[in-house]
């Protein structure tokens, strides 16, 4: 056994036991169709239990884990071509893919709060960007779209209303600290550094301010096609990963260990925090439902997709898994 993954089972061994994580249900399944699977890398280190889950995998039957790097291609077209067959990403940028075809299934939610604002002592509300420059890492990313619904909620018109500034985020944390710009929407691990280093203040936290803690913030998607096909693998794939959603809440320094070894961050004590902050025992008291309806209403609204709620959760979703999920791991 090598150093890392050594390492990596030390950092988990003893949490299959707190958790009453026992083989006895998924034994009762039908060994998986696949004994491949390949997993797409996130930038968000809130998407920790997908990394976390990897010997959970390979206890579901997965022989062969692979982690997909982000390539050239992008995360959706890598995961929409088949290229990947599982990941996760952000409720809304999800339903921005459905929107345009793209040939994915959202199978679950993982948690419900991640994202956070942070601003200068000029703006203490969403309303107050209103005229104001606020710095997220591109257009059309998790941190454009996430805010510009936020915006839209409270009345303002993201388009015009806010002055969007799109340096890399490091750059962007470093012109709020100089006060060059007036706020930053920022993803694990940046609220974790920001806080750790005084910049600005917290305007919005979406893991305890409402509406936004009140849906599920990441989801569970897979490629159409493999879902499709190996219905046994994917709902074992899915039970691993909330599973390890359970180990990064009632276990976050072994998470946060194991993030490190497995070289997704160098900063163990931003990772320590962010599985401190991010809300994981939440996902059996959602709807992911809830959420794709919530924040495709107000992608509708913005003009930011064509379909409606009801089209989007019909061609796009698939709950079964989940739901017998949520029953089988009760907790």
């Amino acid at each position: 056994m090598g150093r890392r993954a050594f390492i990596r089972r030390m950092a988990l061994g003893g949490v299959a036991g707190l958790l009453g994580l026992r083989p006895e249900s998924a034994a009762a399944e039908p060994p998986p169709e696949t004994t491949r699977l390949r997993v797409h890398h996130s930038l968000s280190l809130c998407l920790a239990p997908q990394y976390v889950a990897e010997d959970l995998l390979r206890g579901e039957g997965f022989t062969e884990v692979q982690y997909v790097p982000h390539g050239p291609k992008g995360f959706y077209e890598t995961l929409g071509s088949g290229e990947a067959d599982i990941g996760g990403d952000f409720a809304t940028s999800v339903i921005i893919q459905l929107d345009r075809g793209t040939p994915i299934v959202v199978l679950g939610g993982i948690h419900v709060g991640c994202f956070e604002l942070f601003g200068t002592e000029q703006v203490r509300t969403i309303r107050d960007l209103k005229g104001k420059s606020v710095g997220v890492r591109g257009l059309d990313t998790p941190p454009h779209i996430f805010l510009s619904t936020m915006a839209a909620y409270v009345g303002l018109d993201p388009r015009r209303d806010i002055t969007w500034v799109t340096p890399p985020s490091d750059e962007s944390m470093r012109l709020l600290g100089r006060g060059e710009i007036d706020a930053f929407m920022g993803f694990p691990p940046e609220p974790q550094e920001l806080r750790a280093k005084r910049i600005g203040h917290v305007v919005v936290n979406s893991a305890v301010d409402r509406p936004w803690s009140q849906y599920f913030c990441c989801m569970s998607i897979a490629n159409r096609d493999f879902a499709r096909k190996y219905p046994v693998a994917t709902k074992r794939a899915l039970r691993a990963i909330l599973k390890a959603t359970d180990i990064c809440a009632l276990e976050p320094a072994r998470a946060a260990t194991a993030l490190t070894t497995q070289g997704l961050t160098k900063r163990y004590d931003y990772a320590l925090q962010t599985m401190k902050d991010v809300p994981y025992t939440k996902w059996r008291n959602y709807d992911p439902e809830d959420a794709i309806r919530f924040y495709a209403l107000r992608l509708n609204e913005i003009g930011m997709i064509k379909s409606n709620p009801r089209k989007i959760i019909a061609q796009g979703t698939d709950w079964r898994f989940f739901n017998d999920l949520k029953k089988e791991l009760k907790g």
